[in-house]
Formats: C-alpha cells, structure tokens, sequence
C-alpha cells in the first residue's frame, strides 16, 4: 500500500515558525507532482503550495511566508512556514497528484495538526 506520512505539526505561536516533512515512497517520487494542501475547520481543503519538475507554485495567502522543497532524492517533501498567523491553523496534508502511469493517480497523507495562537 502506497503512503504519505506527514510529520512536523504542532502548536505555536503566532510569528513562530514550523517546518513539515512528508515521506514519499519511491514509487512517487519521479513520478508525481507534489504539494501540501490544507483544511481549516469549516473551510474547504484549499492548495498552500506544490512543486513539479523544480517549478513551484504558492497560494497568495502564504507566498513569501511558506517555502516549498524536496529532498536530494525526492524522498521528502518540506514545507517550510515562518511568520505563521493565526489564519494558518489547519490540518495539512501532503499530496502526489497527476502521477504519471499509476492508478489512481493521486495519494495523500493522513494529516498533520498546525496551531497557531495569537
């Protein structure tokens, strides 16, 4: 069974920083297109960030704050998030999407609790 475990969530405090890591089996790694996607309480699951063949794309709320990135052998996938606000409280997970040649072709995390208080 493929997985994406997450790992790196907690508590902070606002202006704090926090930094996820996602394990990405080998079978994904060349393969898929990789971002962190998260889900509020209440709110929609709604796409923070991805990274695909070194091109990386940031949703608007988080660019400049959240940096994206992969390990040397595309094993893990980081999400970097500094100057966290309060508004950045979700559960975040990690997502292989368009993967090239498997079925299904996307798989994702269980989730990593971040808290941020003001």
């Amino acid at each position: 069974q493929v997985q994406l475990v997450e790992s790196g969530g907690g508590s902070v405090q606002a202006g704090g920083s926090l930094k996820l890591s996602c394990a990405v089996p080998e079978l994904l790694a060349y393969r898929c297109a990789m971002g962190w996607h998260r889900q509020a309480p209440g709110k929609e699951r709604e796409l923070v960030s991805s990274i695909s063949d070194d091109s990386t794309t940031y949703a608007g709320s988080v660019k400049g704050r959240f940096t994206i990135s992969l390990g040397n052998a595309k094993n893990t996938l980081y999400l970097q998030m500094n100057s966290l606000k309060t508004e950045d409280t979700a559960v975040y997970y990690c997502a292989a999407e368009r993967c090239l040649g498997l079925e299904p072709d996307n798989y994702w995390g269980q989730g990593t609790q971040v808290t941020v208080s003001s």
